[in-house]
């Protein structure tokens, strides 16, 4: 039989196969997991031995979607798979930041994960498969691993917890978050929330965690299937000098434990450290020089490391001289950029963003079309990290996975917040992010900024939002441990823990977590939880001093918009034959027009430049769409003169008879001498007759002249007794007899 096959169940009847043997079998390991339609292959392959003098684990992570998994063809003229997505990107990096810590430290061969979406159940996400199945293609194959581990999404509908949600049931869902575990310990955490609780995301964390063990337990024994007949190999990709790592930590731990306590900043600190390592390097022999500088670096690295950790563990105090829960000095600015909609600058230490919002139409909204995700998106935000923020020269490209990955995070912060739901704001929102400088916290920095900058733009903001990233050193053998909230770029290099927590007052809107460490127990994590929230009030005061409110309106230049709401049935009288009624719309007022149906209903939303032209199309809309009715005035104007009367359109392509007698309450004989067309009149409509055609009246709206005394109409002509019915042909409805014109003489010409 080809493949072996390893089953569990979600706890809710859904089942989770997980297939290895049958497909790629040239990888190093390879693996089909499956749920419902939803099929992932995940292959992984490592190259035999590690590149000279690399010293970390070079790992490439990637995810593919294929776009006939879901039957569908690509985008665009090639009509071929391309690029990755940003969805793609982020969920590749969900699976990199889980495996990554779990590669023994002193393994460096350059390793490759591909998972890739074969079949698309459009209600099963990948997501919450896709670390499953990277993680199962390493159980499988004889790559050093110290999993297995895996992720599952958590949602909580109607206060109960459940794993890996529908995509119809997250809809009801107030968390949605991703989490990777091993057996013993959290990995990583990334999600939204709707203001949830601080012991309400512990419980969520507990809860994903005893359904990755199963998962697990699964990988487990599906390796002890496979793994008999191939061991997990040998390799030796570190050799190290003991005498020369104790030289370095004799010479040099007391001057870095000295600059680490200097309280300095970034660059002044990092240039200290490298004078010794410099003076250490210059200290040995130069025939050593060359050939262990690669080795100095590392031990050097570890001295940095242990020294800093040291400080901070058993001083109590940071490498800036804060206490373990102190935030960095804020400064903030709004209404930065004079021709911008809305503009803020968050400044914490030496991390600073200068944020800007802009307000656009829907016909600015962005696109999402990929195999899984399709719709659109009312909200964009992009985060931009330029080199010169860490004062480094590199070369400029296109976002990468980590301005992507940090875009997103704060994108599911504030996101909420925005009143999308209301009638009021039909808005598109874009923002942008340009972090200026970069010391630890750049995220954070980017949901502080936007908050204020939509504040700026006139948005009314549900409640404002901040951010926080929080740090954690420990000592395994003495059992110490310290939290440190707003860390800086150091700290979390040389640290186990970061995470980063927004929300309001009331509660957690957006988190990401990463762990380096093997183990963070509960009352670690609720102690963390605990002092970031501490921390996130204390942004939020900061923020309120400089900007309390939003503004009361936007400013002159931002576009109006108005959103009306039509019947369905009228919404091709808005449109038009080809478009032509909403073109010649937009033409005549300066405005920009988009149609939807929603509901049941049309919902247009008008936008302009200045609310002159807005209520002049939304006038000419309500004519378009409002069915005439008798006693109402309208605004008319004249399209054609006869000697009975004038045709007015007191609708938009709505006429009707405005008679000569109705004109005034004088005697006019010639309608052409009163009135002409292109002459505005208001007119009454004051009859619709069975044939439904409209009867109007000027002189209804006229006072009436003393004495004045209405006419007595002359009463309706029936048929004459003594002729009969002049239409009727008899009992069987023939012609009367006859020469053929109804018992007349031929006409003559």
């Amino acid at each position: 039989m080809i493949g072996i096959t390893k089953k569990f169940d979600l706890g809710d009847g859904r089942e989770v196969t997980i297939e290895t043997g049958k497909l790629a079998k040239q990888a190093d390991g390879a693996v089909v997991v499956r749920m419902g339609d939803t099929m992932l292959l995940a292959t992984v392959c490592c190259k035999k031995e590690a590149a000279e003098n690399v010293d970390f684990m070079p790992l490439q992570v990637e995810y593919q979607e294929k776009y006939a998994a879901v039957g569908r063809f690509p985008g665009g003229f090639f009509k071929r798979e391309s690029r990755p997505s940003e969805y793609e990107i982020l969920i590749a990096r969900l699976v990199d930041r889980a495996l990554r810590p779990l590669f023994p430290d002193d393994f460096h061969a350059e390793t490759q994960v591909l998972v890739t979406l074969m079949s698309g159940d459009k209600n099963n996400l990948p997501d919450a498969l896709a670390c499953l199945a990277a993680s199962s293609a390493l159980a499988v194959s004889d790559i050093p691993f110290l999993g297995p581990i895996s992720e599952v999404r958590v949602g909580r509908i109607d206060g109960q917890f459940v794993i890996n949600p529908t995509v119809e049931n997250m809809q009801y869902s107030d968390i949605d978050m991703i989490v990777a575990a091993s057996m013993e310990n959290i990995m990583m955490v990334e999600g939204e929330m709707k203001e949830i609780s601080e012991a309400d995301m512990v419980a969520a964390l507990n809860f994903a965690h005893e359904a990755i063990k199963i998962q697990c337990q699964a990988q487990l024994e599906l390796a002890a299937m496979v793994t008999k007949a191939n061991p997990k190999r040998e390799y030796c990709h570190e050799n190290n000098d003991e005498e020369l790592r104790e030289a370095i930590y004799k010479a040099t731990y007391d001057k870095v434990l000295a600059v680490a306590k200097s309280q300095t900043t970034k660059h002044e600190r990092g240039d200290a450290f490298e004078v010794i390592f410099n003076e250490f390097l210059e200290a040995m022999p130069e025939e050593e020089r060359v050939e262990k500088k690669p080795l100095v670096k590392r031990y050097y690295h570890d001295v940095e490391y242990d020294a800093m950790r040291s400080m901070i563990l058993n001083d109590r105090t940071r490498l800036d001289g804060r206490a373990l829960d102190q935030v960095r000095p804020i400064w903030v600015e709004t209404d930065y950029l004079p021709s911008v909609h809305g503009s803020a600058i968050f400044t914490r230490g030496e991390t600073q963003s200068l944020t800007t919002c802009t307000l656009g139409t829907k016909l600015d909204e962005q696109t999402i079309d990929g195999a899984v995700i399709e719709g659109s998106s009312r909200f964009i935000l992009h985060y931009n990290f330029p080199p010169f923020s860490v004062g480094e020269v590199k070369r400029i490209g296109s976002a990468g996975r980590r301005e992507i990955g940090h875009g997103n995070l704060a994108h599911r912060a504030i996101k909420s917040m925005i009143p999308f739901d209301s009638t009021d704001f039909p808005y598109t929102v874009r923002m942008v992010s340009d972090i200026l400088e970069s010391n630890g916290s750049s995220s954070m920095a980017t949901v502080c900024a936007g908050i204020l900058a939509l504040m700026d733009c006139g948005v009314k903001i549900k409640k404002p939002v901040s951010g926080i990233a929080m740090g954690l050193i420990t000592d395994e053998k003495t059992g110490k441990y310290a939290i440190l909230s707003d860390i800086l770029g150091d700290e979390d290099h040389l640290g186990d823990m970061d995470f980063k927590v927004c929300g309001t007052k009331d509660g957690i809107t957006a988190c990401q977590m990463d762990i380096k460490i093997n183990g963070l127990s509960s009352e670690i994590m609720a102690e963390a939880l605990e002092q970031a929230r501490r921390g996130r009030l204390h942004i939020l005061e900061k923020m309120n001093e400089a900007m309390p409110e939003p503004r009361e309106d936007y400013k002159p230049f931002v576009p109006r918009i108005v959103q009306l709401i039509i019947p369905k049935e009228y919404i091709g009288a808005v449109i038009g034959t080809a478009g032509k009624v909403i073109q010649e719309l937009q033409r005549e007022t300066n405005t920009v027009i988009n149609i939807e149906e929603k509901g049941g209903v049309g919902i247009v939303d008008v936008a302009a430049a200045n609310l002159d032209d807005i209520n002049r199309a939304v006038e000419k809309i309500k004519g378009l769409t409002t069915a005439p009715e008798v006693g109402e005035v309208y605004d008319g104007v004249v399209k054609g003169i006869q000697t009975f009367g004038a045709f007015v359109e007191f609708l938009p392509n709505v006429e009707g008879l405005l008679h000569v007698s109705e004109i005034d309450y004088k005697r006019i004989d010639n309608v052409a001498d009163v009135l002409k067309e292109g002459d505005e009149i208001k007119v009454k409509l004051i009859a619709i007759d069975d044939k439904g055609k409209f009867k109007l009246s000027h002189r209804a709206l006229l006072p009436k002249p003393e004495g004045w005394v209405e006419p007595t109409p002359r009463p309706a002509r029936g048929p004459r007794p003594d002729r009969g019915d002049r239409n009727d042909r008899g009992e069987r409805g023939e012609r009367r007899p006859g020469n053929g014109n109804n018992g007349r003489p031929p006409r003559r010409f």
